[in-house]
């Protein structure tokens, strides 16, 4: 089968498409035939070496999964030959590929109503949205801040804020104010004009998928008994408001998500479908800060 490997660490030139033995299903694993994966900030940050938990290459990137179950490993019982389904994958072998060994525990079944790309654009990036959520505690009536919020996380959560009857304030480019008000957003801030710390104050929950010093800042717009969380590193220091959050597998949780797709009540926005082929195009675009959403990698 074909992959996306790489090598050795760098810019997105270092991403091939070699062939690989098709991978055989193992214990409480299935092999699922790709329908498409997505690009999230990590994976470039893995193919650059800025983070290293998959070791050295070479290594085949990628941790959203929309497919087909085509083998199923022993002490599977969720799942047979032919279910849809969708997840996300930690592992060294990645999504990045015509074929992928899961872990069962990690895939949700596809609603029938919910297509391969849209699937492909949730696992990371909305269990990501979801857990900051939980994290914070947020209720309804609640001031939520986010960074970002036009990004692939943000734009999601945004959307599941909303959804918890928050009121919710973002910072975006102007060109992407309609797009978040559409989403239900109450308040935008362009913070290429505007210094956010002089826009909004008091506000309960920061969601701060930037990092740097947006941790200091978001600090100083925060109510003192407030929650801030943070998706990236930042200079946030150890004040006793600050969580980290990383996005974690839960089948369970992403099945909700994919409920409220499949019902209308999340929209996920894709900026561009891109194949698997030219993954090195879509690295570029996802590292360049203009992605409206999510960028999709689609099968050969």
């Amino acid at each position: 089968m074909r992959a996306v490997s790489q090598r050795a660490l760098g810019g997105p030139e270092v991403l091939e498409t070699i062939e690989v033995p098709r991978p055989e299903p193992r214990a409480g694993h299935v092999v699922v035939r790709l329908g498409a994966t997505s690009v999230n900030p990590v994976d470039c940050k893995l193919r650059s070496g800025a983070v290293t938990f998959l070791g050295e290459p070479p290594f085949t990137l990628g941790f959203d999964l929309s497919g087909t179950v085509v083998d199923v490993g022993d002490g599977v019982t969720e799942f047979r030959s032919g279910d849809e389904v969708f997840g996300m994958v930690h592992s060294r072998t990645g999504t990045y590929s015509e074929y992928v060994l899961a872990r069962a525990g990690s895939l949700a079944p596809r609603p029938a109503n919910v297509d391969h790309h849209t699937a492909a654009a949730l696992p990371t990036a909305a269990l990501t949205a979801r857990q900051a959520l939980d994290l914070a505690k947020v209720v309804a009536g609640e001031r939520v801040l986010i960074h970002a919020a036009a990004g692939g996380v943000g734009h999601l959560a945004v959307q599941l804020a909303v959804l918890r009857g928050a009121r919710v304030i973002c910072t975006a480019r102007a060109a992407n104010h309609e797009f978040l008000r559409d989403l239900g957003a109450d308040e935008v801030i362009d913070y290429t004009a505007t210094d956010f710390t002089t826009a909004v104050r008091d506000v309960d929950v920061v969601l701060d998928l930037v990092g740097g010093d947006y941790g200091s800042r978001s600090l100083r717009v925060l109510r003192p008994d407030g929650r801030y969380v943070t998706a990236q590193q930042s200079d946030a220091g150890e004040d006793p408001r600050v969580a980290l959050v990383t996005g974690a597998p839960s089948p369970a949780q992403l099945a909700e998500i994919g409920e409220l797709v499949g019902a209308g009540r999340v929209r996920v926005h894709i900026d561009q479908a891109i194949p698997l082929a030219q993954a090195g195009k879509a690295h570029e675009l996802s590292e360049s800060g203009r992605v409206r959403g999510k960028l999709v990698l689609t099968p050969w």
